[in-house]
Formats: C-alpha cells, sequence, structure tokens
C-alpha cells in the first residue's frame, strides 16, 4: 500500500507539532527551574545573619526552624547550626583536621544515637561573625553529611547574652542574662 502525499504530509506535520510541543514545555520547565533556583537563592540572602547596633549579632531562624550561621573554629571556615542544648561546640573529624586542632583528649561522646568515641579540645578560638571567644571548649567526633558542618554549643554561647524572639536569635557581646 502507498501513501499518498497528503498522508507524508499529515504524518510529518504531526511530528513537527509534537516536537514544537515537547520542546515548548521543556523551556517552560526549565524557566521555572530557573525561577525557583533564583528566588531560593534570594531566600537565604535575606536569611543571613547580620550584625546590629552595639555589636550584636543577629541569627534569623531559616525555613527549617533551626539558626544557621558562618563563622570560624581556630580561623577554618564553617558552617554552625546553633544549638543551645549542646554542651560543647562539636565538629566533625574533618573540619578539625582543615582547623588544625590540636589531638585532644579522647573521650566518649552520648549522642541521640548512641555513644561515640571522639576527643576534646579546649582553648580553641572560636568566631560568630564581631563575636569571638579563644578558650572555647570543642568536642571532635560529629557525624555530618558536610565536613565543614558542626554545632554552636554552650560551650561558646553561655559568654554571650543569648535571646530569641520574633523569628530571630540574638547574641550579644557582656554577660549573660540570669533567667529570672
Amino acid at each position: 500500500m502507498q501513501q499518498g502525499p497528503k498522508t507524508r504530509s499529515t504524518a510529518s506535520t504531526l511530528r513537527r507539532s509534537t516536537l514544537a510541543m515537547m520542546v515548548f514545555w521543556l523551556v517552560v520547565a526549565g524557566v521555572l527551574w530557573a525561577g525557583f533556583q533564583w528566588n531560593e537563592t534570594r531566600q537565604r540572602a535575606n536569611l543571613a545573619a547580620y550584625t546590629a547596633s552595639g555589636g550584636e549579632l543577629v541569627i534569623p531562624r531559616s525555613r527549617d526552624g533551626h539558626f544557621y550561621v558562618a563563622g570560624e573554629v581556630n580561623h577554618a571556615p564553617v558552617r554552625f547550626l546553633v544549638d543551645t542544648g549542646a554542651t560543647s561546640v562539636a565538629v566533625t573529624a574533618q573540619l578539625a583536621q582543615a582547623a588544625r586542632l590540636p589531638a585532644g583528649q579522647p573521650i566518649v561522646l552520648a549522642t541521640a544515637g548512641g555513644n561515640t568515641r571522639g576527643r576534646l579540645v579546649r582553648g580553641v578560638p572560636i568566631k560568630v561573625g564581631p563575636l569571638v571567644y579563644n578558650d572555647t571548649t570543642v568536642t571532635v567526633g560529629l557525624q555530618a553529611e558536610r565536613p565543614d558542618a558542626a554545632l554552636l554549643g554552650q560551650s561558646f554561647l553561655r559568654h554571650f547574652d543569648v535571646r530569641i524572639s520574633a523569628g530571630q536569635m540574638t547574641l550579644k557581646p557582656g554577660a549573660p542574662s540570669q533567667p529570672s
């Protein structure tokens, strides 16, 4: 059976229309993806910590409900998760190596996932925004997805006035406030 010119023309037009429709939807999907990425970047920029008057560090609450802030452990860059329930600053073994922390004292860490071996290092300089404490106790042995992840715990926080209100945490230099 032979196809006439009209049949070939119809099939060809149908293929071109289908291809054009696929290209159209791929372009739409690409534009939507780019828009979401731009919005995500803009929202992250709006969530960056900043220094307020009087040297206070203001950390906005992230969308997951936690407080994150960039800082330094012994001058090595780190992304802290502020953990007011953690006894000390905690870092991964990779971060400890990058920060050139000394070996420290072997300890057993009690974590939510059970006990694990770690190290206790004293006298470590920690910096978060304009706030610095040079004699911080750090535990090495944090298990995290990112090698530059760390917990900012009480061995640093107790030296500052920490307040949480209206979706932000404020760390203020000076003596911590006493509970009333």
